[in-house]
Order: C-alpha cells, then sequence, then structure tokens
C-alpha cells in the first residue's frame, strides 16, 4: 500500500470517524471477511501529539537543535504486528482493589440506599407543584410515607403480573396488598400527577431531553458510582421495552425487544451497575477526556467512576472496541479485553476465514505489536464462524479446551479454545444478567407520559440492584446460596416495607360488601400459619396497637405456649399479654426474636 494513502496527507485526517449506530452486538453475527471491502478506509488510530503515545523503532527523530521546552513530539506510525511463534503465557495484572462485605442490612435499607428520603422529598415537592399547575383547586396533598405506599403497590404489581391495574381492585381477581392500601382514584391520581421536575425551569436549563426525569437520573447514578466495585467490568447496551410515540426511541433489530429506550451500562460481571448513560442522540463529551469517537467517547464517560491504576478489567463488544481506546484505558491503569472488527485494525494481517476453515475448528491465529508500554495482542478463532479479539493482558495462551457438538460426526468433541475467548465469555455477561433479572418480574404499568416508562424501569433496576448487593453480602459473611433470599422474595419484602413501615394503617370507613362472595371471604377459614412482617414493619413502633379477637389464637413468639385472644392490629398476630408474660412487648422491641424466612 502507498504511504500518502496510509498515513494521509493532512493531519486533520487522523480523526476517528464516527461509528454507525445500528452495528449489531454479537460478535459471531457476522463473518470478518465481510469487512475486507472496508480496508481502504482504515481509522486512523494514530493519537494526537504530545498524548504520550510512543511507539518502539517507529518513531522519527526530534531535531535535537529545537527548544527541548518547545520539542513537539511526531506523530508515531501503526504499530508493527508480529506473529507469535514462541507461546507463552502473560502475566495476569493483579487488581490492587478491595472489596469487603462486613454484614447483611436489613432489607429495606438496601433499597433506602438508592431511594433515599431526599429524593422522596423531591418527587412529593413536584408531584404537588405539578398538581397545583393543572388544577389549582384541587390539589394533590401528597405526602412522602403515601408515596412510599404507592411505590409499594407498584412492586406488588410486578410480582402478580396482571394485565391492567385495575383489575387489582376488581372483586373477580382482587389483591389484598394492592387494594387494601389505597383506593384506586387516589392511587390513580398520584401516577397522574407523578412529577420529578418543574416545567417551568425548562427554558433556563436548556433543550435537555430528559428534562422531566433529570433530577432522578442524576440522583440515581451518583449513588450507583458509590458502590464497590469488583475487579471484573463490562459495558454494553441496554433496551427499556417501549413502542410509544418519543423521539428517544430506538430500533435495535439485534436485540430480542426491538423498540425502546437505548441505554448504555457499566455493570460488574455479578450485574451490579456502577454507572449508565441515557442515549438521546448526540452527547456532550468532557474536554478533559480524549476523543478518539463515537462508540469509544461512550466508554471513556461511562469508565470515569473507576479507580485508576488498580487494574480493573473492562470488557466490551465490537461496537465499541478499537485501538485507540485500548491504549487510553491502559494509560489509566485500566485492562480491556473486546471483540474487535478487522477495519479497525490498521497493519494486521490475519489469515482468513477460509484458511482458518481448512485446519478445522478450533485454529487461532495471534498477533502481536508494542505501543510504547503497552503490548497488544490480536487473536482470531474459528468455532462455527471467526472471531477476533484485541486486548492489552490477554493473548491466546495458556490454550484450553471446550466442548462443542460435531453436526456431521454426531458426537460431542474438545475444541481449542484461546484463553483470551474464555475470559471474554466468562466476565462480558453482567449487564446481560442485569436484564434477564429485570425482564422476570419487570413493572408493566401502561401510561400515557413516555417518561413514567423510564421511572418503572429505574426502579426494577434498582430493586435487582439492591438483591445483588444482599446476596453479595450474604457471600461475604459465609451465607450459602439455599439460605441466601429469592429476588421474588426479596421484591415481596420490600415492597410491604414500603406499605407498612412507619405507617398508620387506618382504612377509610366505606360501604360493606352486601354480595354472597363478599360474606364468603369473610367467613373463608384461613391457613393454620400466619404470616409474619419483616423486622421493617415489626420494629418500627408505628401504630401497633393490641385488640381483641373473637377467637384465641397461638403466640407467634417462639417458645411461648399461650392462646390469647390479644393480637396486633397491624401485625395480625396473637401475642400474650399478661402478667407474667409481656410477649406484646418483646415481639415489637427485640430484633432477636424471628429470624427472617429464606424463601
Amino acid at each position: 500500500m502507498d504511504s500518502k494513502t496510509f498515513y494521509g496527507k493532512k493531519g486533520n485526517d487522523q480523526a476517528v470517524r464516527a461509528i454507525p449506530s445500528d452495528s449489531e452486538d454479537s460478535e459471531l453475527d457476522g463473518s470478518e471477511s465481510e469487512d475486507s471491502e472496508g480496508q481502504d478506509s482504515q481509522e486512523e488510530w494514530i493519537p494526537e501529539s504530545g498524548e504520550g503515545m510512543s511507539i518502539e523503532n517507529d518513531t522519527e527523530s526530534v531535531n535535537e537543535e529545537e527548544d527541548e521546552d518547545v520539542a513537539e513530539v511526531a506523530n508515531p506510525g501503526p504499530p508493527r504486528w508480529k506473529t507469535v511463534h514462541n507461546p507463552s503465557c502473560n502475566p495476569y495484572p493483579e487488581w490492587q482493589g478491595v472489596s469487603r462485605s462486613d454484614e447483611i442490612l436489613s432489607l429495606l435499607q438496601y433499597f433506602q440506599q438508592f431511594f433515599s428520603e431526599d429524593i422522596l422529598e423531591s418527587i412529593v415537592q413536584q408531584s404537588n407543584l405539578y398538581a397545583m399547575q393543572n388544577n389549582p383547586n384541587k390539589p394533590l396533598n401528597l405526602t412522602t410515607k403515601e408515596l412510599e405506599q404507592f411505590l409499594g403497590t407498584v412492586v406488588y404489581m410486578s410480582l402478580f403480573g396482571l394485565p391492567r391495574t385495575r383489575m387489582f381492585w376488581n372483586k373477580a381477581c382482587r389483591v389484598s396488598q394492592v387494594a387494601d392500601t389505597m383506593t384506586l382514584n387516589r392511587w390513580e391520581a398520584i401516577k397522574k400527577y407523578l412529577h420529578f421536575s418543574n416545567n417551568e425551569d425548562r427554558q433556563e436549563e436548556g433543550n435537555d431531553p430528559l428534562h422531566k426525569i433529570r433530577p432522578l437520573v442524576t440522583h440515581l447514578i451518583s449513588k450507583l458510582k458509590s458502590i464497590p466495585m469488583r475487579e471484573k467490568l463490562a459495558v454494553d447496551e441496554q433496551m427499556v421495552p417501549f413502542k410509544g410515540r418519543s423521539r428517544l426511541k430506538q430500533y435495535l433489530p439485534s436485540k430480542p425487544k426491538k423498540w425502546g429506550y437505548k441505554i448504555l451500562v457499566l455493570a460488574g460481571s455479578d450485574g451490579v451497575p456502577h454507572n449508565f448513560e441515557m442515549y438521546t442522540g448526540r452527547a456532550v463529551h468532557p474536554p478533559e477526556l480524549a476523543d478518539i469517537g463515537a462508540s469509544g467517547n461512550v466508554v471513556l464517560r461511562l469508565a470515569q467512576p473507576i479507580p485508576k491504576q488498580e487494574n480493573y478489567k473492562l470488557f466490551f463488544d465490537n461496537w465499541f472496541t478499537s485501538v485507540p481506546l485500548v491504549l487510553t484505558l491502559a494509560q489509566q491503569g485500566i485492562h480491556t479485553i473486546g471483540t474487535v472488527r478487522c477495519n479497525r485494525l490498521p497493519g494486521v494481517n490475519l489469515k482468513c476465514d477460509a484458511e482458518l476453515k481448512k485446519k478445522g475448528r478450533g485454529s487461532f491465529e495471534e498477533k502481536m505489536a508494542i505501543v510504547g508500554e503497552t503490548t497488544l495482542h490480536v487473536v482470531k478463532w474459528y468455532d462455527n464462524r471467526t472471531v477476533s479479539l484485541l486486548s492489552d493482558y490477554a493473548g491466546a495462551y495458556p490454550v484450553n479446551e471446550v466442548e462443542r457438538w460435531d453436526r456431521k460426526q454426531k458426537l460431542i468433541m474438545n475444541v481449542p479454545r484461546p484463553a483470551v475467548v474464555k475470559e471474554y465469555n466468562k466476565n462480558m455477561g453482567g449487564v446481560d444478567l442485569l436484564d434477564s433479572l429485570i425482564a422476570l418480574y419487570r413493572i408493566k404499568i401502561r401510561s400515557k407520559k413516555w417518561y413514567h416508562r423510564l421511572v418503572f424501569h429505574f426502579m426494577d433496576m434498582i430493586i435487582v440492584t439492591a438483591w445483588l448487593l444482599y446476596r453479595r453480602d450474604c457471600e461475604g459473611t459465609g451465607m450459602t446460596r439455599k439460605e441466601e433470599m429469592r429476588l421474588y422474595t426479596f421484591k415481596s419484602y420490600i415492597a410491604e416495607g414500603l406499605q407498612k413501615s412507619g405507617k398508620s394503617l387506618e382504612r377509610k370507613r366505606g360501604r360493606p360488601s352486601l354480595t354472597i362472595a363478599g360474606e364468603y371471604e369473610e367467613k373463608r377459614r384461613k391457613g393454620p400459619d400466619t404470616p409474619i412482617p419483616i423486622p421493617a414493619v415489626r420494629l418500627d413502633a408505628t401504630a401497633h396497637w393490641m385488640v381483641m379477637d373473637e377467637k384465641k389464637g397461638r403466640c407467634k413468639v417462639p417458645g411461648c405456649t399461650g392462646t390469647p385472644k390479644a393480637k396486633c392490629r397491624k401485625c395480625d398476630v396473637h401475642l400474650c399479654f399478661t402478667s407474667t408474660s409481656n410477649c406484646f412487648l418483646r415481639f415489637h422491641t427485640t430484633l432477636r426474636v424471628l429470624d427472617i424466612p429464606s424463601k
């Protein structure tokens, strides 16, 4: 190739081209031979002068007569890729971070770490203001406790999964956890006026597409950034299903949910998110960060909370991966692995797909180049199809074997797999794990307001994050997986805590049910075991009144064999209250009285 064609005639040609947004995520969706036509228009990987990048035996000498204070660093050429002939294992960079879990918090505290009192008060203030702006004669008069009860009913709705919200109050399919908390008209009024930002401040803040929910987004991002990080992290796309009218709606044909809002997420390999960015079109890139192109800039912005020079490992797919991105993160002490497109590897002459296919399944080729203090590894591996990976700390060796089904021979065979492929497959799925957990019990409340879909998605994401942090703490304290609480139970406890913790459960008077079905429900014999409220409700010292029941019941304090008529009105359990046994006081003041059920 002509040197003028490769290097370009002008310095301005070194800008990295923007990556089209309609690319697919999977590294196995297409063969790399399809990209060979774009070799003549390869991206310039060369960084701007002054960034401290140099290549051995490839830099131009600086004129010795120039002053050292004003000497300019010459632009380095492309890296010299060499085939690896002597297989050797690369030294694994040791992680310098610390992640500890000393104790398990109460279940409601995990949720309140993100939806704290300050953000709830802000939502209450903006919702009441929005109601007054719509109709001054009908104020909403929403309180923080009532907002928590509303959020608790929303979480319960995701667990029961009825197709319409009004069905939770319908007699045919009534759900007491929702219908007994508040009336249908009050619930719909709160949902109608649920607001997060003042509409009158929009012109002052500029044209922000997320103005409606910007305070909530900013608050949640700050909370996620404060979560201690594990060693392995990943950047990937997340889709929020939505088919309504919104200019922020995207279409990604490679996703299971093709229509919706696109969110770019930084998450650990265990699924815990640490940062996210809502896709709204062209983003404003911070001037203090290097400009390496549209897709690479996304990773740099999301990776800002990662501690520098502590050997964290970051994984991403071929939409983000490029040589400038890997070199820029390597300067910050962040090691990377990513699938890469061949037209983003200037100067690399890898074997074509046909040659690797002739050698058989599991064949691979490795190239290596040294750029300053960074060693780049490119590995092309053939399994069902070819895939190329770029890394600055992992190569092809040591090679391990993986089982694959051979269609022709009708048997399971062992296929060689490079080490970089194993490392990538093991740690890349953090965002996908988060998506799968959210999809299990997604909040599917329909609304005419486009931003409600995002708000409910953030609630799902925060509850799943709280559950993952709970599991991390259980793991740190030595608890087994069988003893840990499942996600469904965890969400139900969060919903119960939001509805009852610190609230008085006085119900409004209404007309009694005169139907046969209503009388049958009151006479229906309940099971022998009365459910026990969670500690956040049992120990909140609010509205726990003693009432006398018509029938006796077994005392719920362990070790007590009494059968009193006295019961707690809020907890709905029988408790002894005599001169010799005050189980009512012990039940509401002692933490060790009960153990939270594991499932």
